[in-house]
């Protein structure tokens, strides 16, 4: 059987840019697969990564069916490309943005009367990191999981913290110093949910949205060392020899 194989990330550097097809025998599981690419890329084995079979994370023993999407997902640094919203109703908004972001828009329409706080998480492009004089950065997401992954995450905060309005925006490209790469904004009634919503929100979504950065600098550029994937995310190990 063949599947299709997305490398993001770091994962890019070993084992190209491109989506790529490998053929497997019947029965294969995640693991199989990890011990086939990691003879040619050990960072698949070493790196903490997550999979995803046709968007969805996947456990290593999950077996691979003809045609199977494979994402495999470096711990990310933390769709659609569309100016309008990708999935959103009435309480959630999300969006994937090339285009720079109009935070006071977004913040003025999402007030409404029975709002007693908006708290906005603004995540700006830094001049540097780790001593190192940034220059630009650019982002690049497993578009559709990364949507529907936000769109889980609007929907938790409001059904466990009781907030009435969440949006997600997120630029992808390059990325200049000073720019916005992520915006939050969570609409409440009342300002401790608010708050614990719109911190819930920006570490989860650093932790477990595919969405990755790669930093220039002046003397070179490198991709940005992501979180580990919170426990039950990450592929660790193999089940046996590589099919």
């Amino acid at each position: 059987m063949h599947v299709r194989v997305l490398p993001f990330g770091i994962l890019k550097e070993s084992l190209g840019s491109d989506p790529f097809a490998l053929e497997l025998p019947r029965g294969a599981t995640v693991a199989n697969l990890l011990a086939r690419l990691g003879v040619q890329a050990p960072a698949v084995e070493t790196l903490g990564i997550a999979v995803s079979v046709n968007a969805e994370y996947a456990e290593r023993r999950q077996v691979l069916r003809e045609n199977d999407e494979v994402g495999l997902l470096p711990p990310v640094s933390g769709g659609i490309l569309s100016n309008e919203p990708a999935k959103t109703e009435d309480c959630v908004l999300i969006r994937l943005v090339r285009e720079p972001i109009q935070a006071e828009t977004l913040v003025a329409a999402a007030k409404q009367g029975e709002d007693g706080a908006v708290i906005v998480f603004d995540g700006i492009v830094r001049n540097n990191s780790r001593g190192r004089q940034t220059l630009y950065l650019d982002y690049e997401a497993y578009e559709e999981m990364a949507t529907k992954q936000m769109n889980e995450l609007a929907r938790e905060a409001i059904a466990r913290l009781g907030v009435r309005n969440v949006a997600i925006i997120h630029r992808l490209g390059r990325l200049q110093v000073g720019e916005t790469s992520v915006l939050i904004i969570v609409a409440s009634a009342h300002r401790r949910q608010a708050f614990e919503a719109s911190r819930w929100l920006i570490d989860t979504l650093k932790k477990t949205v595919p969405i990755w950065k790669k930093e220039t600098f002046v003397d070179g550029a490198v991709w940005a060392d992501g979180e580990p994937f919170p426990p039950g995310y990450a592929v660790e190990g193999t089940d046996g020899p590589a099919a």
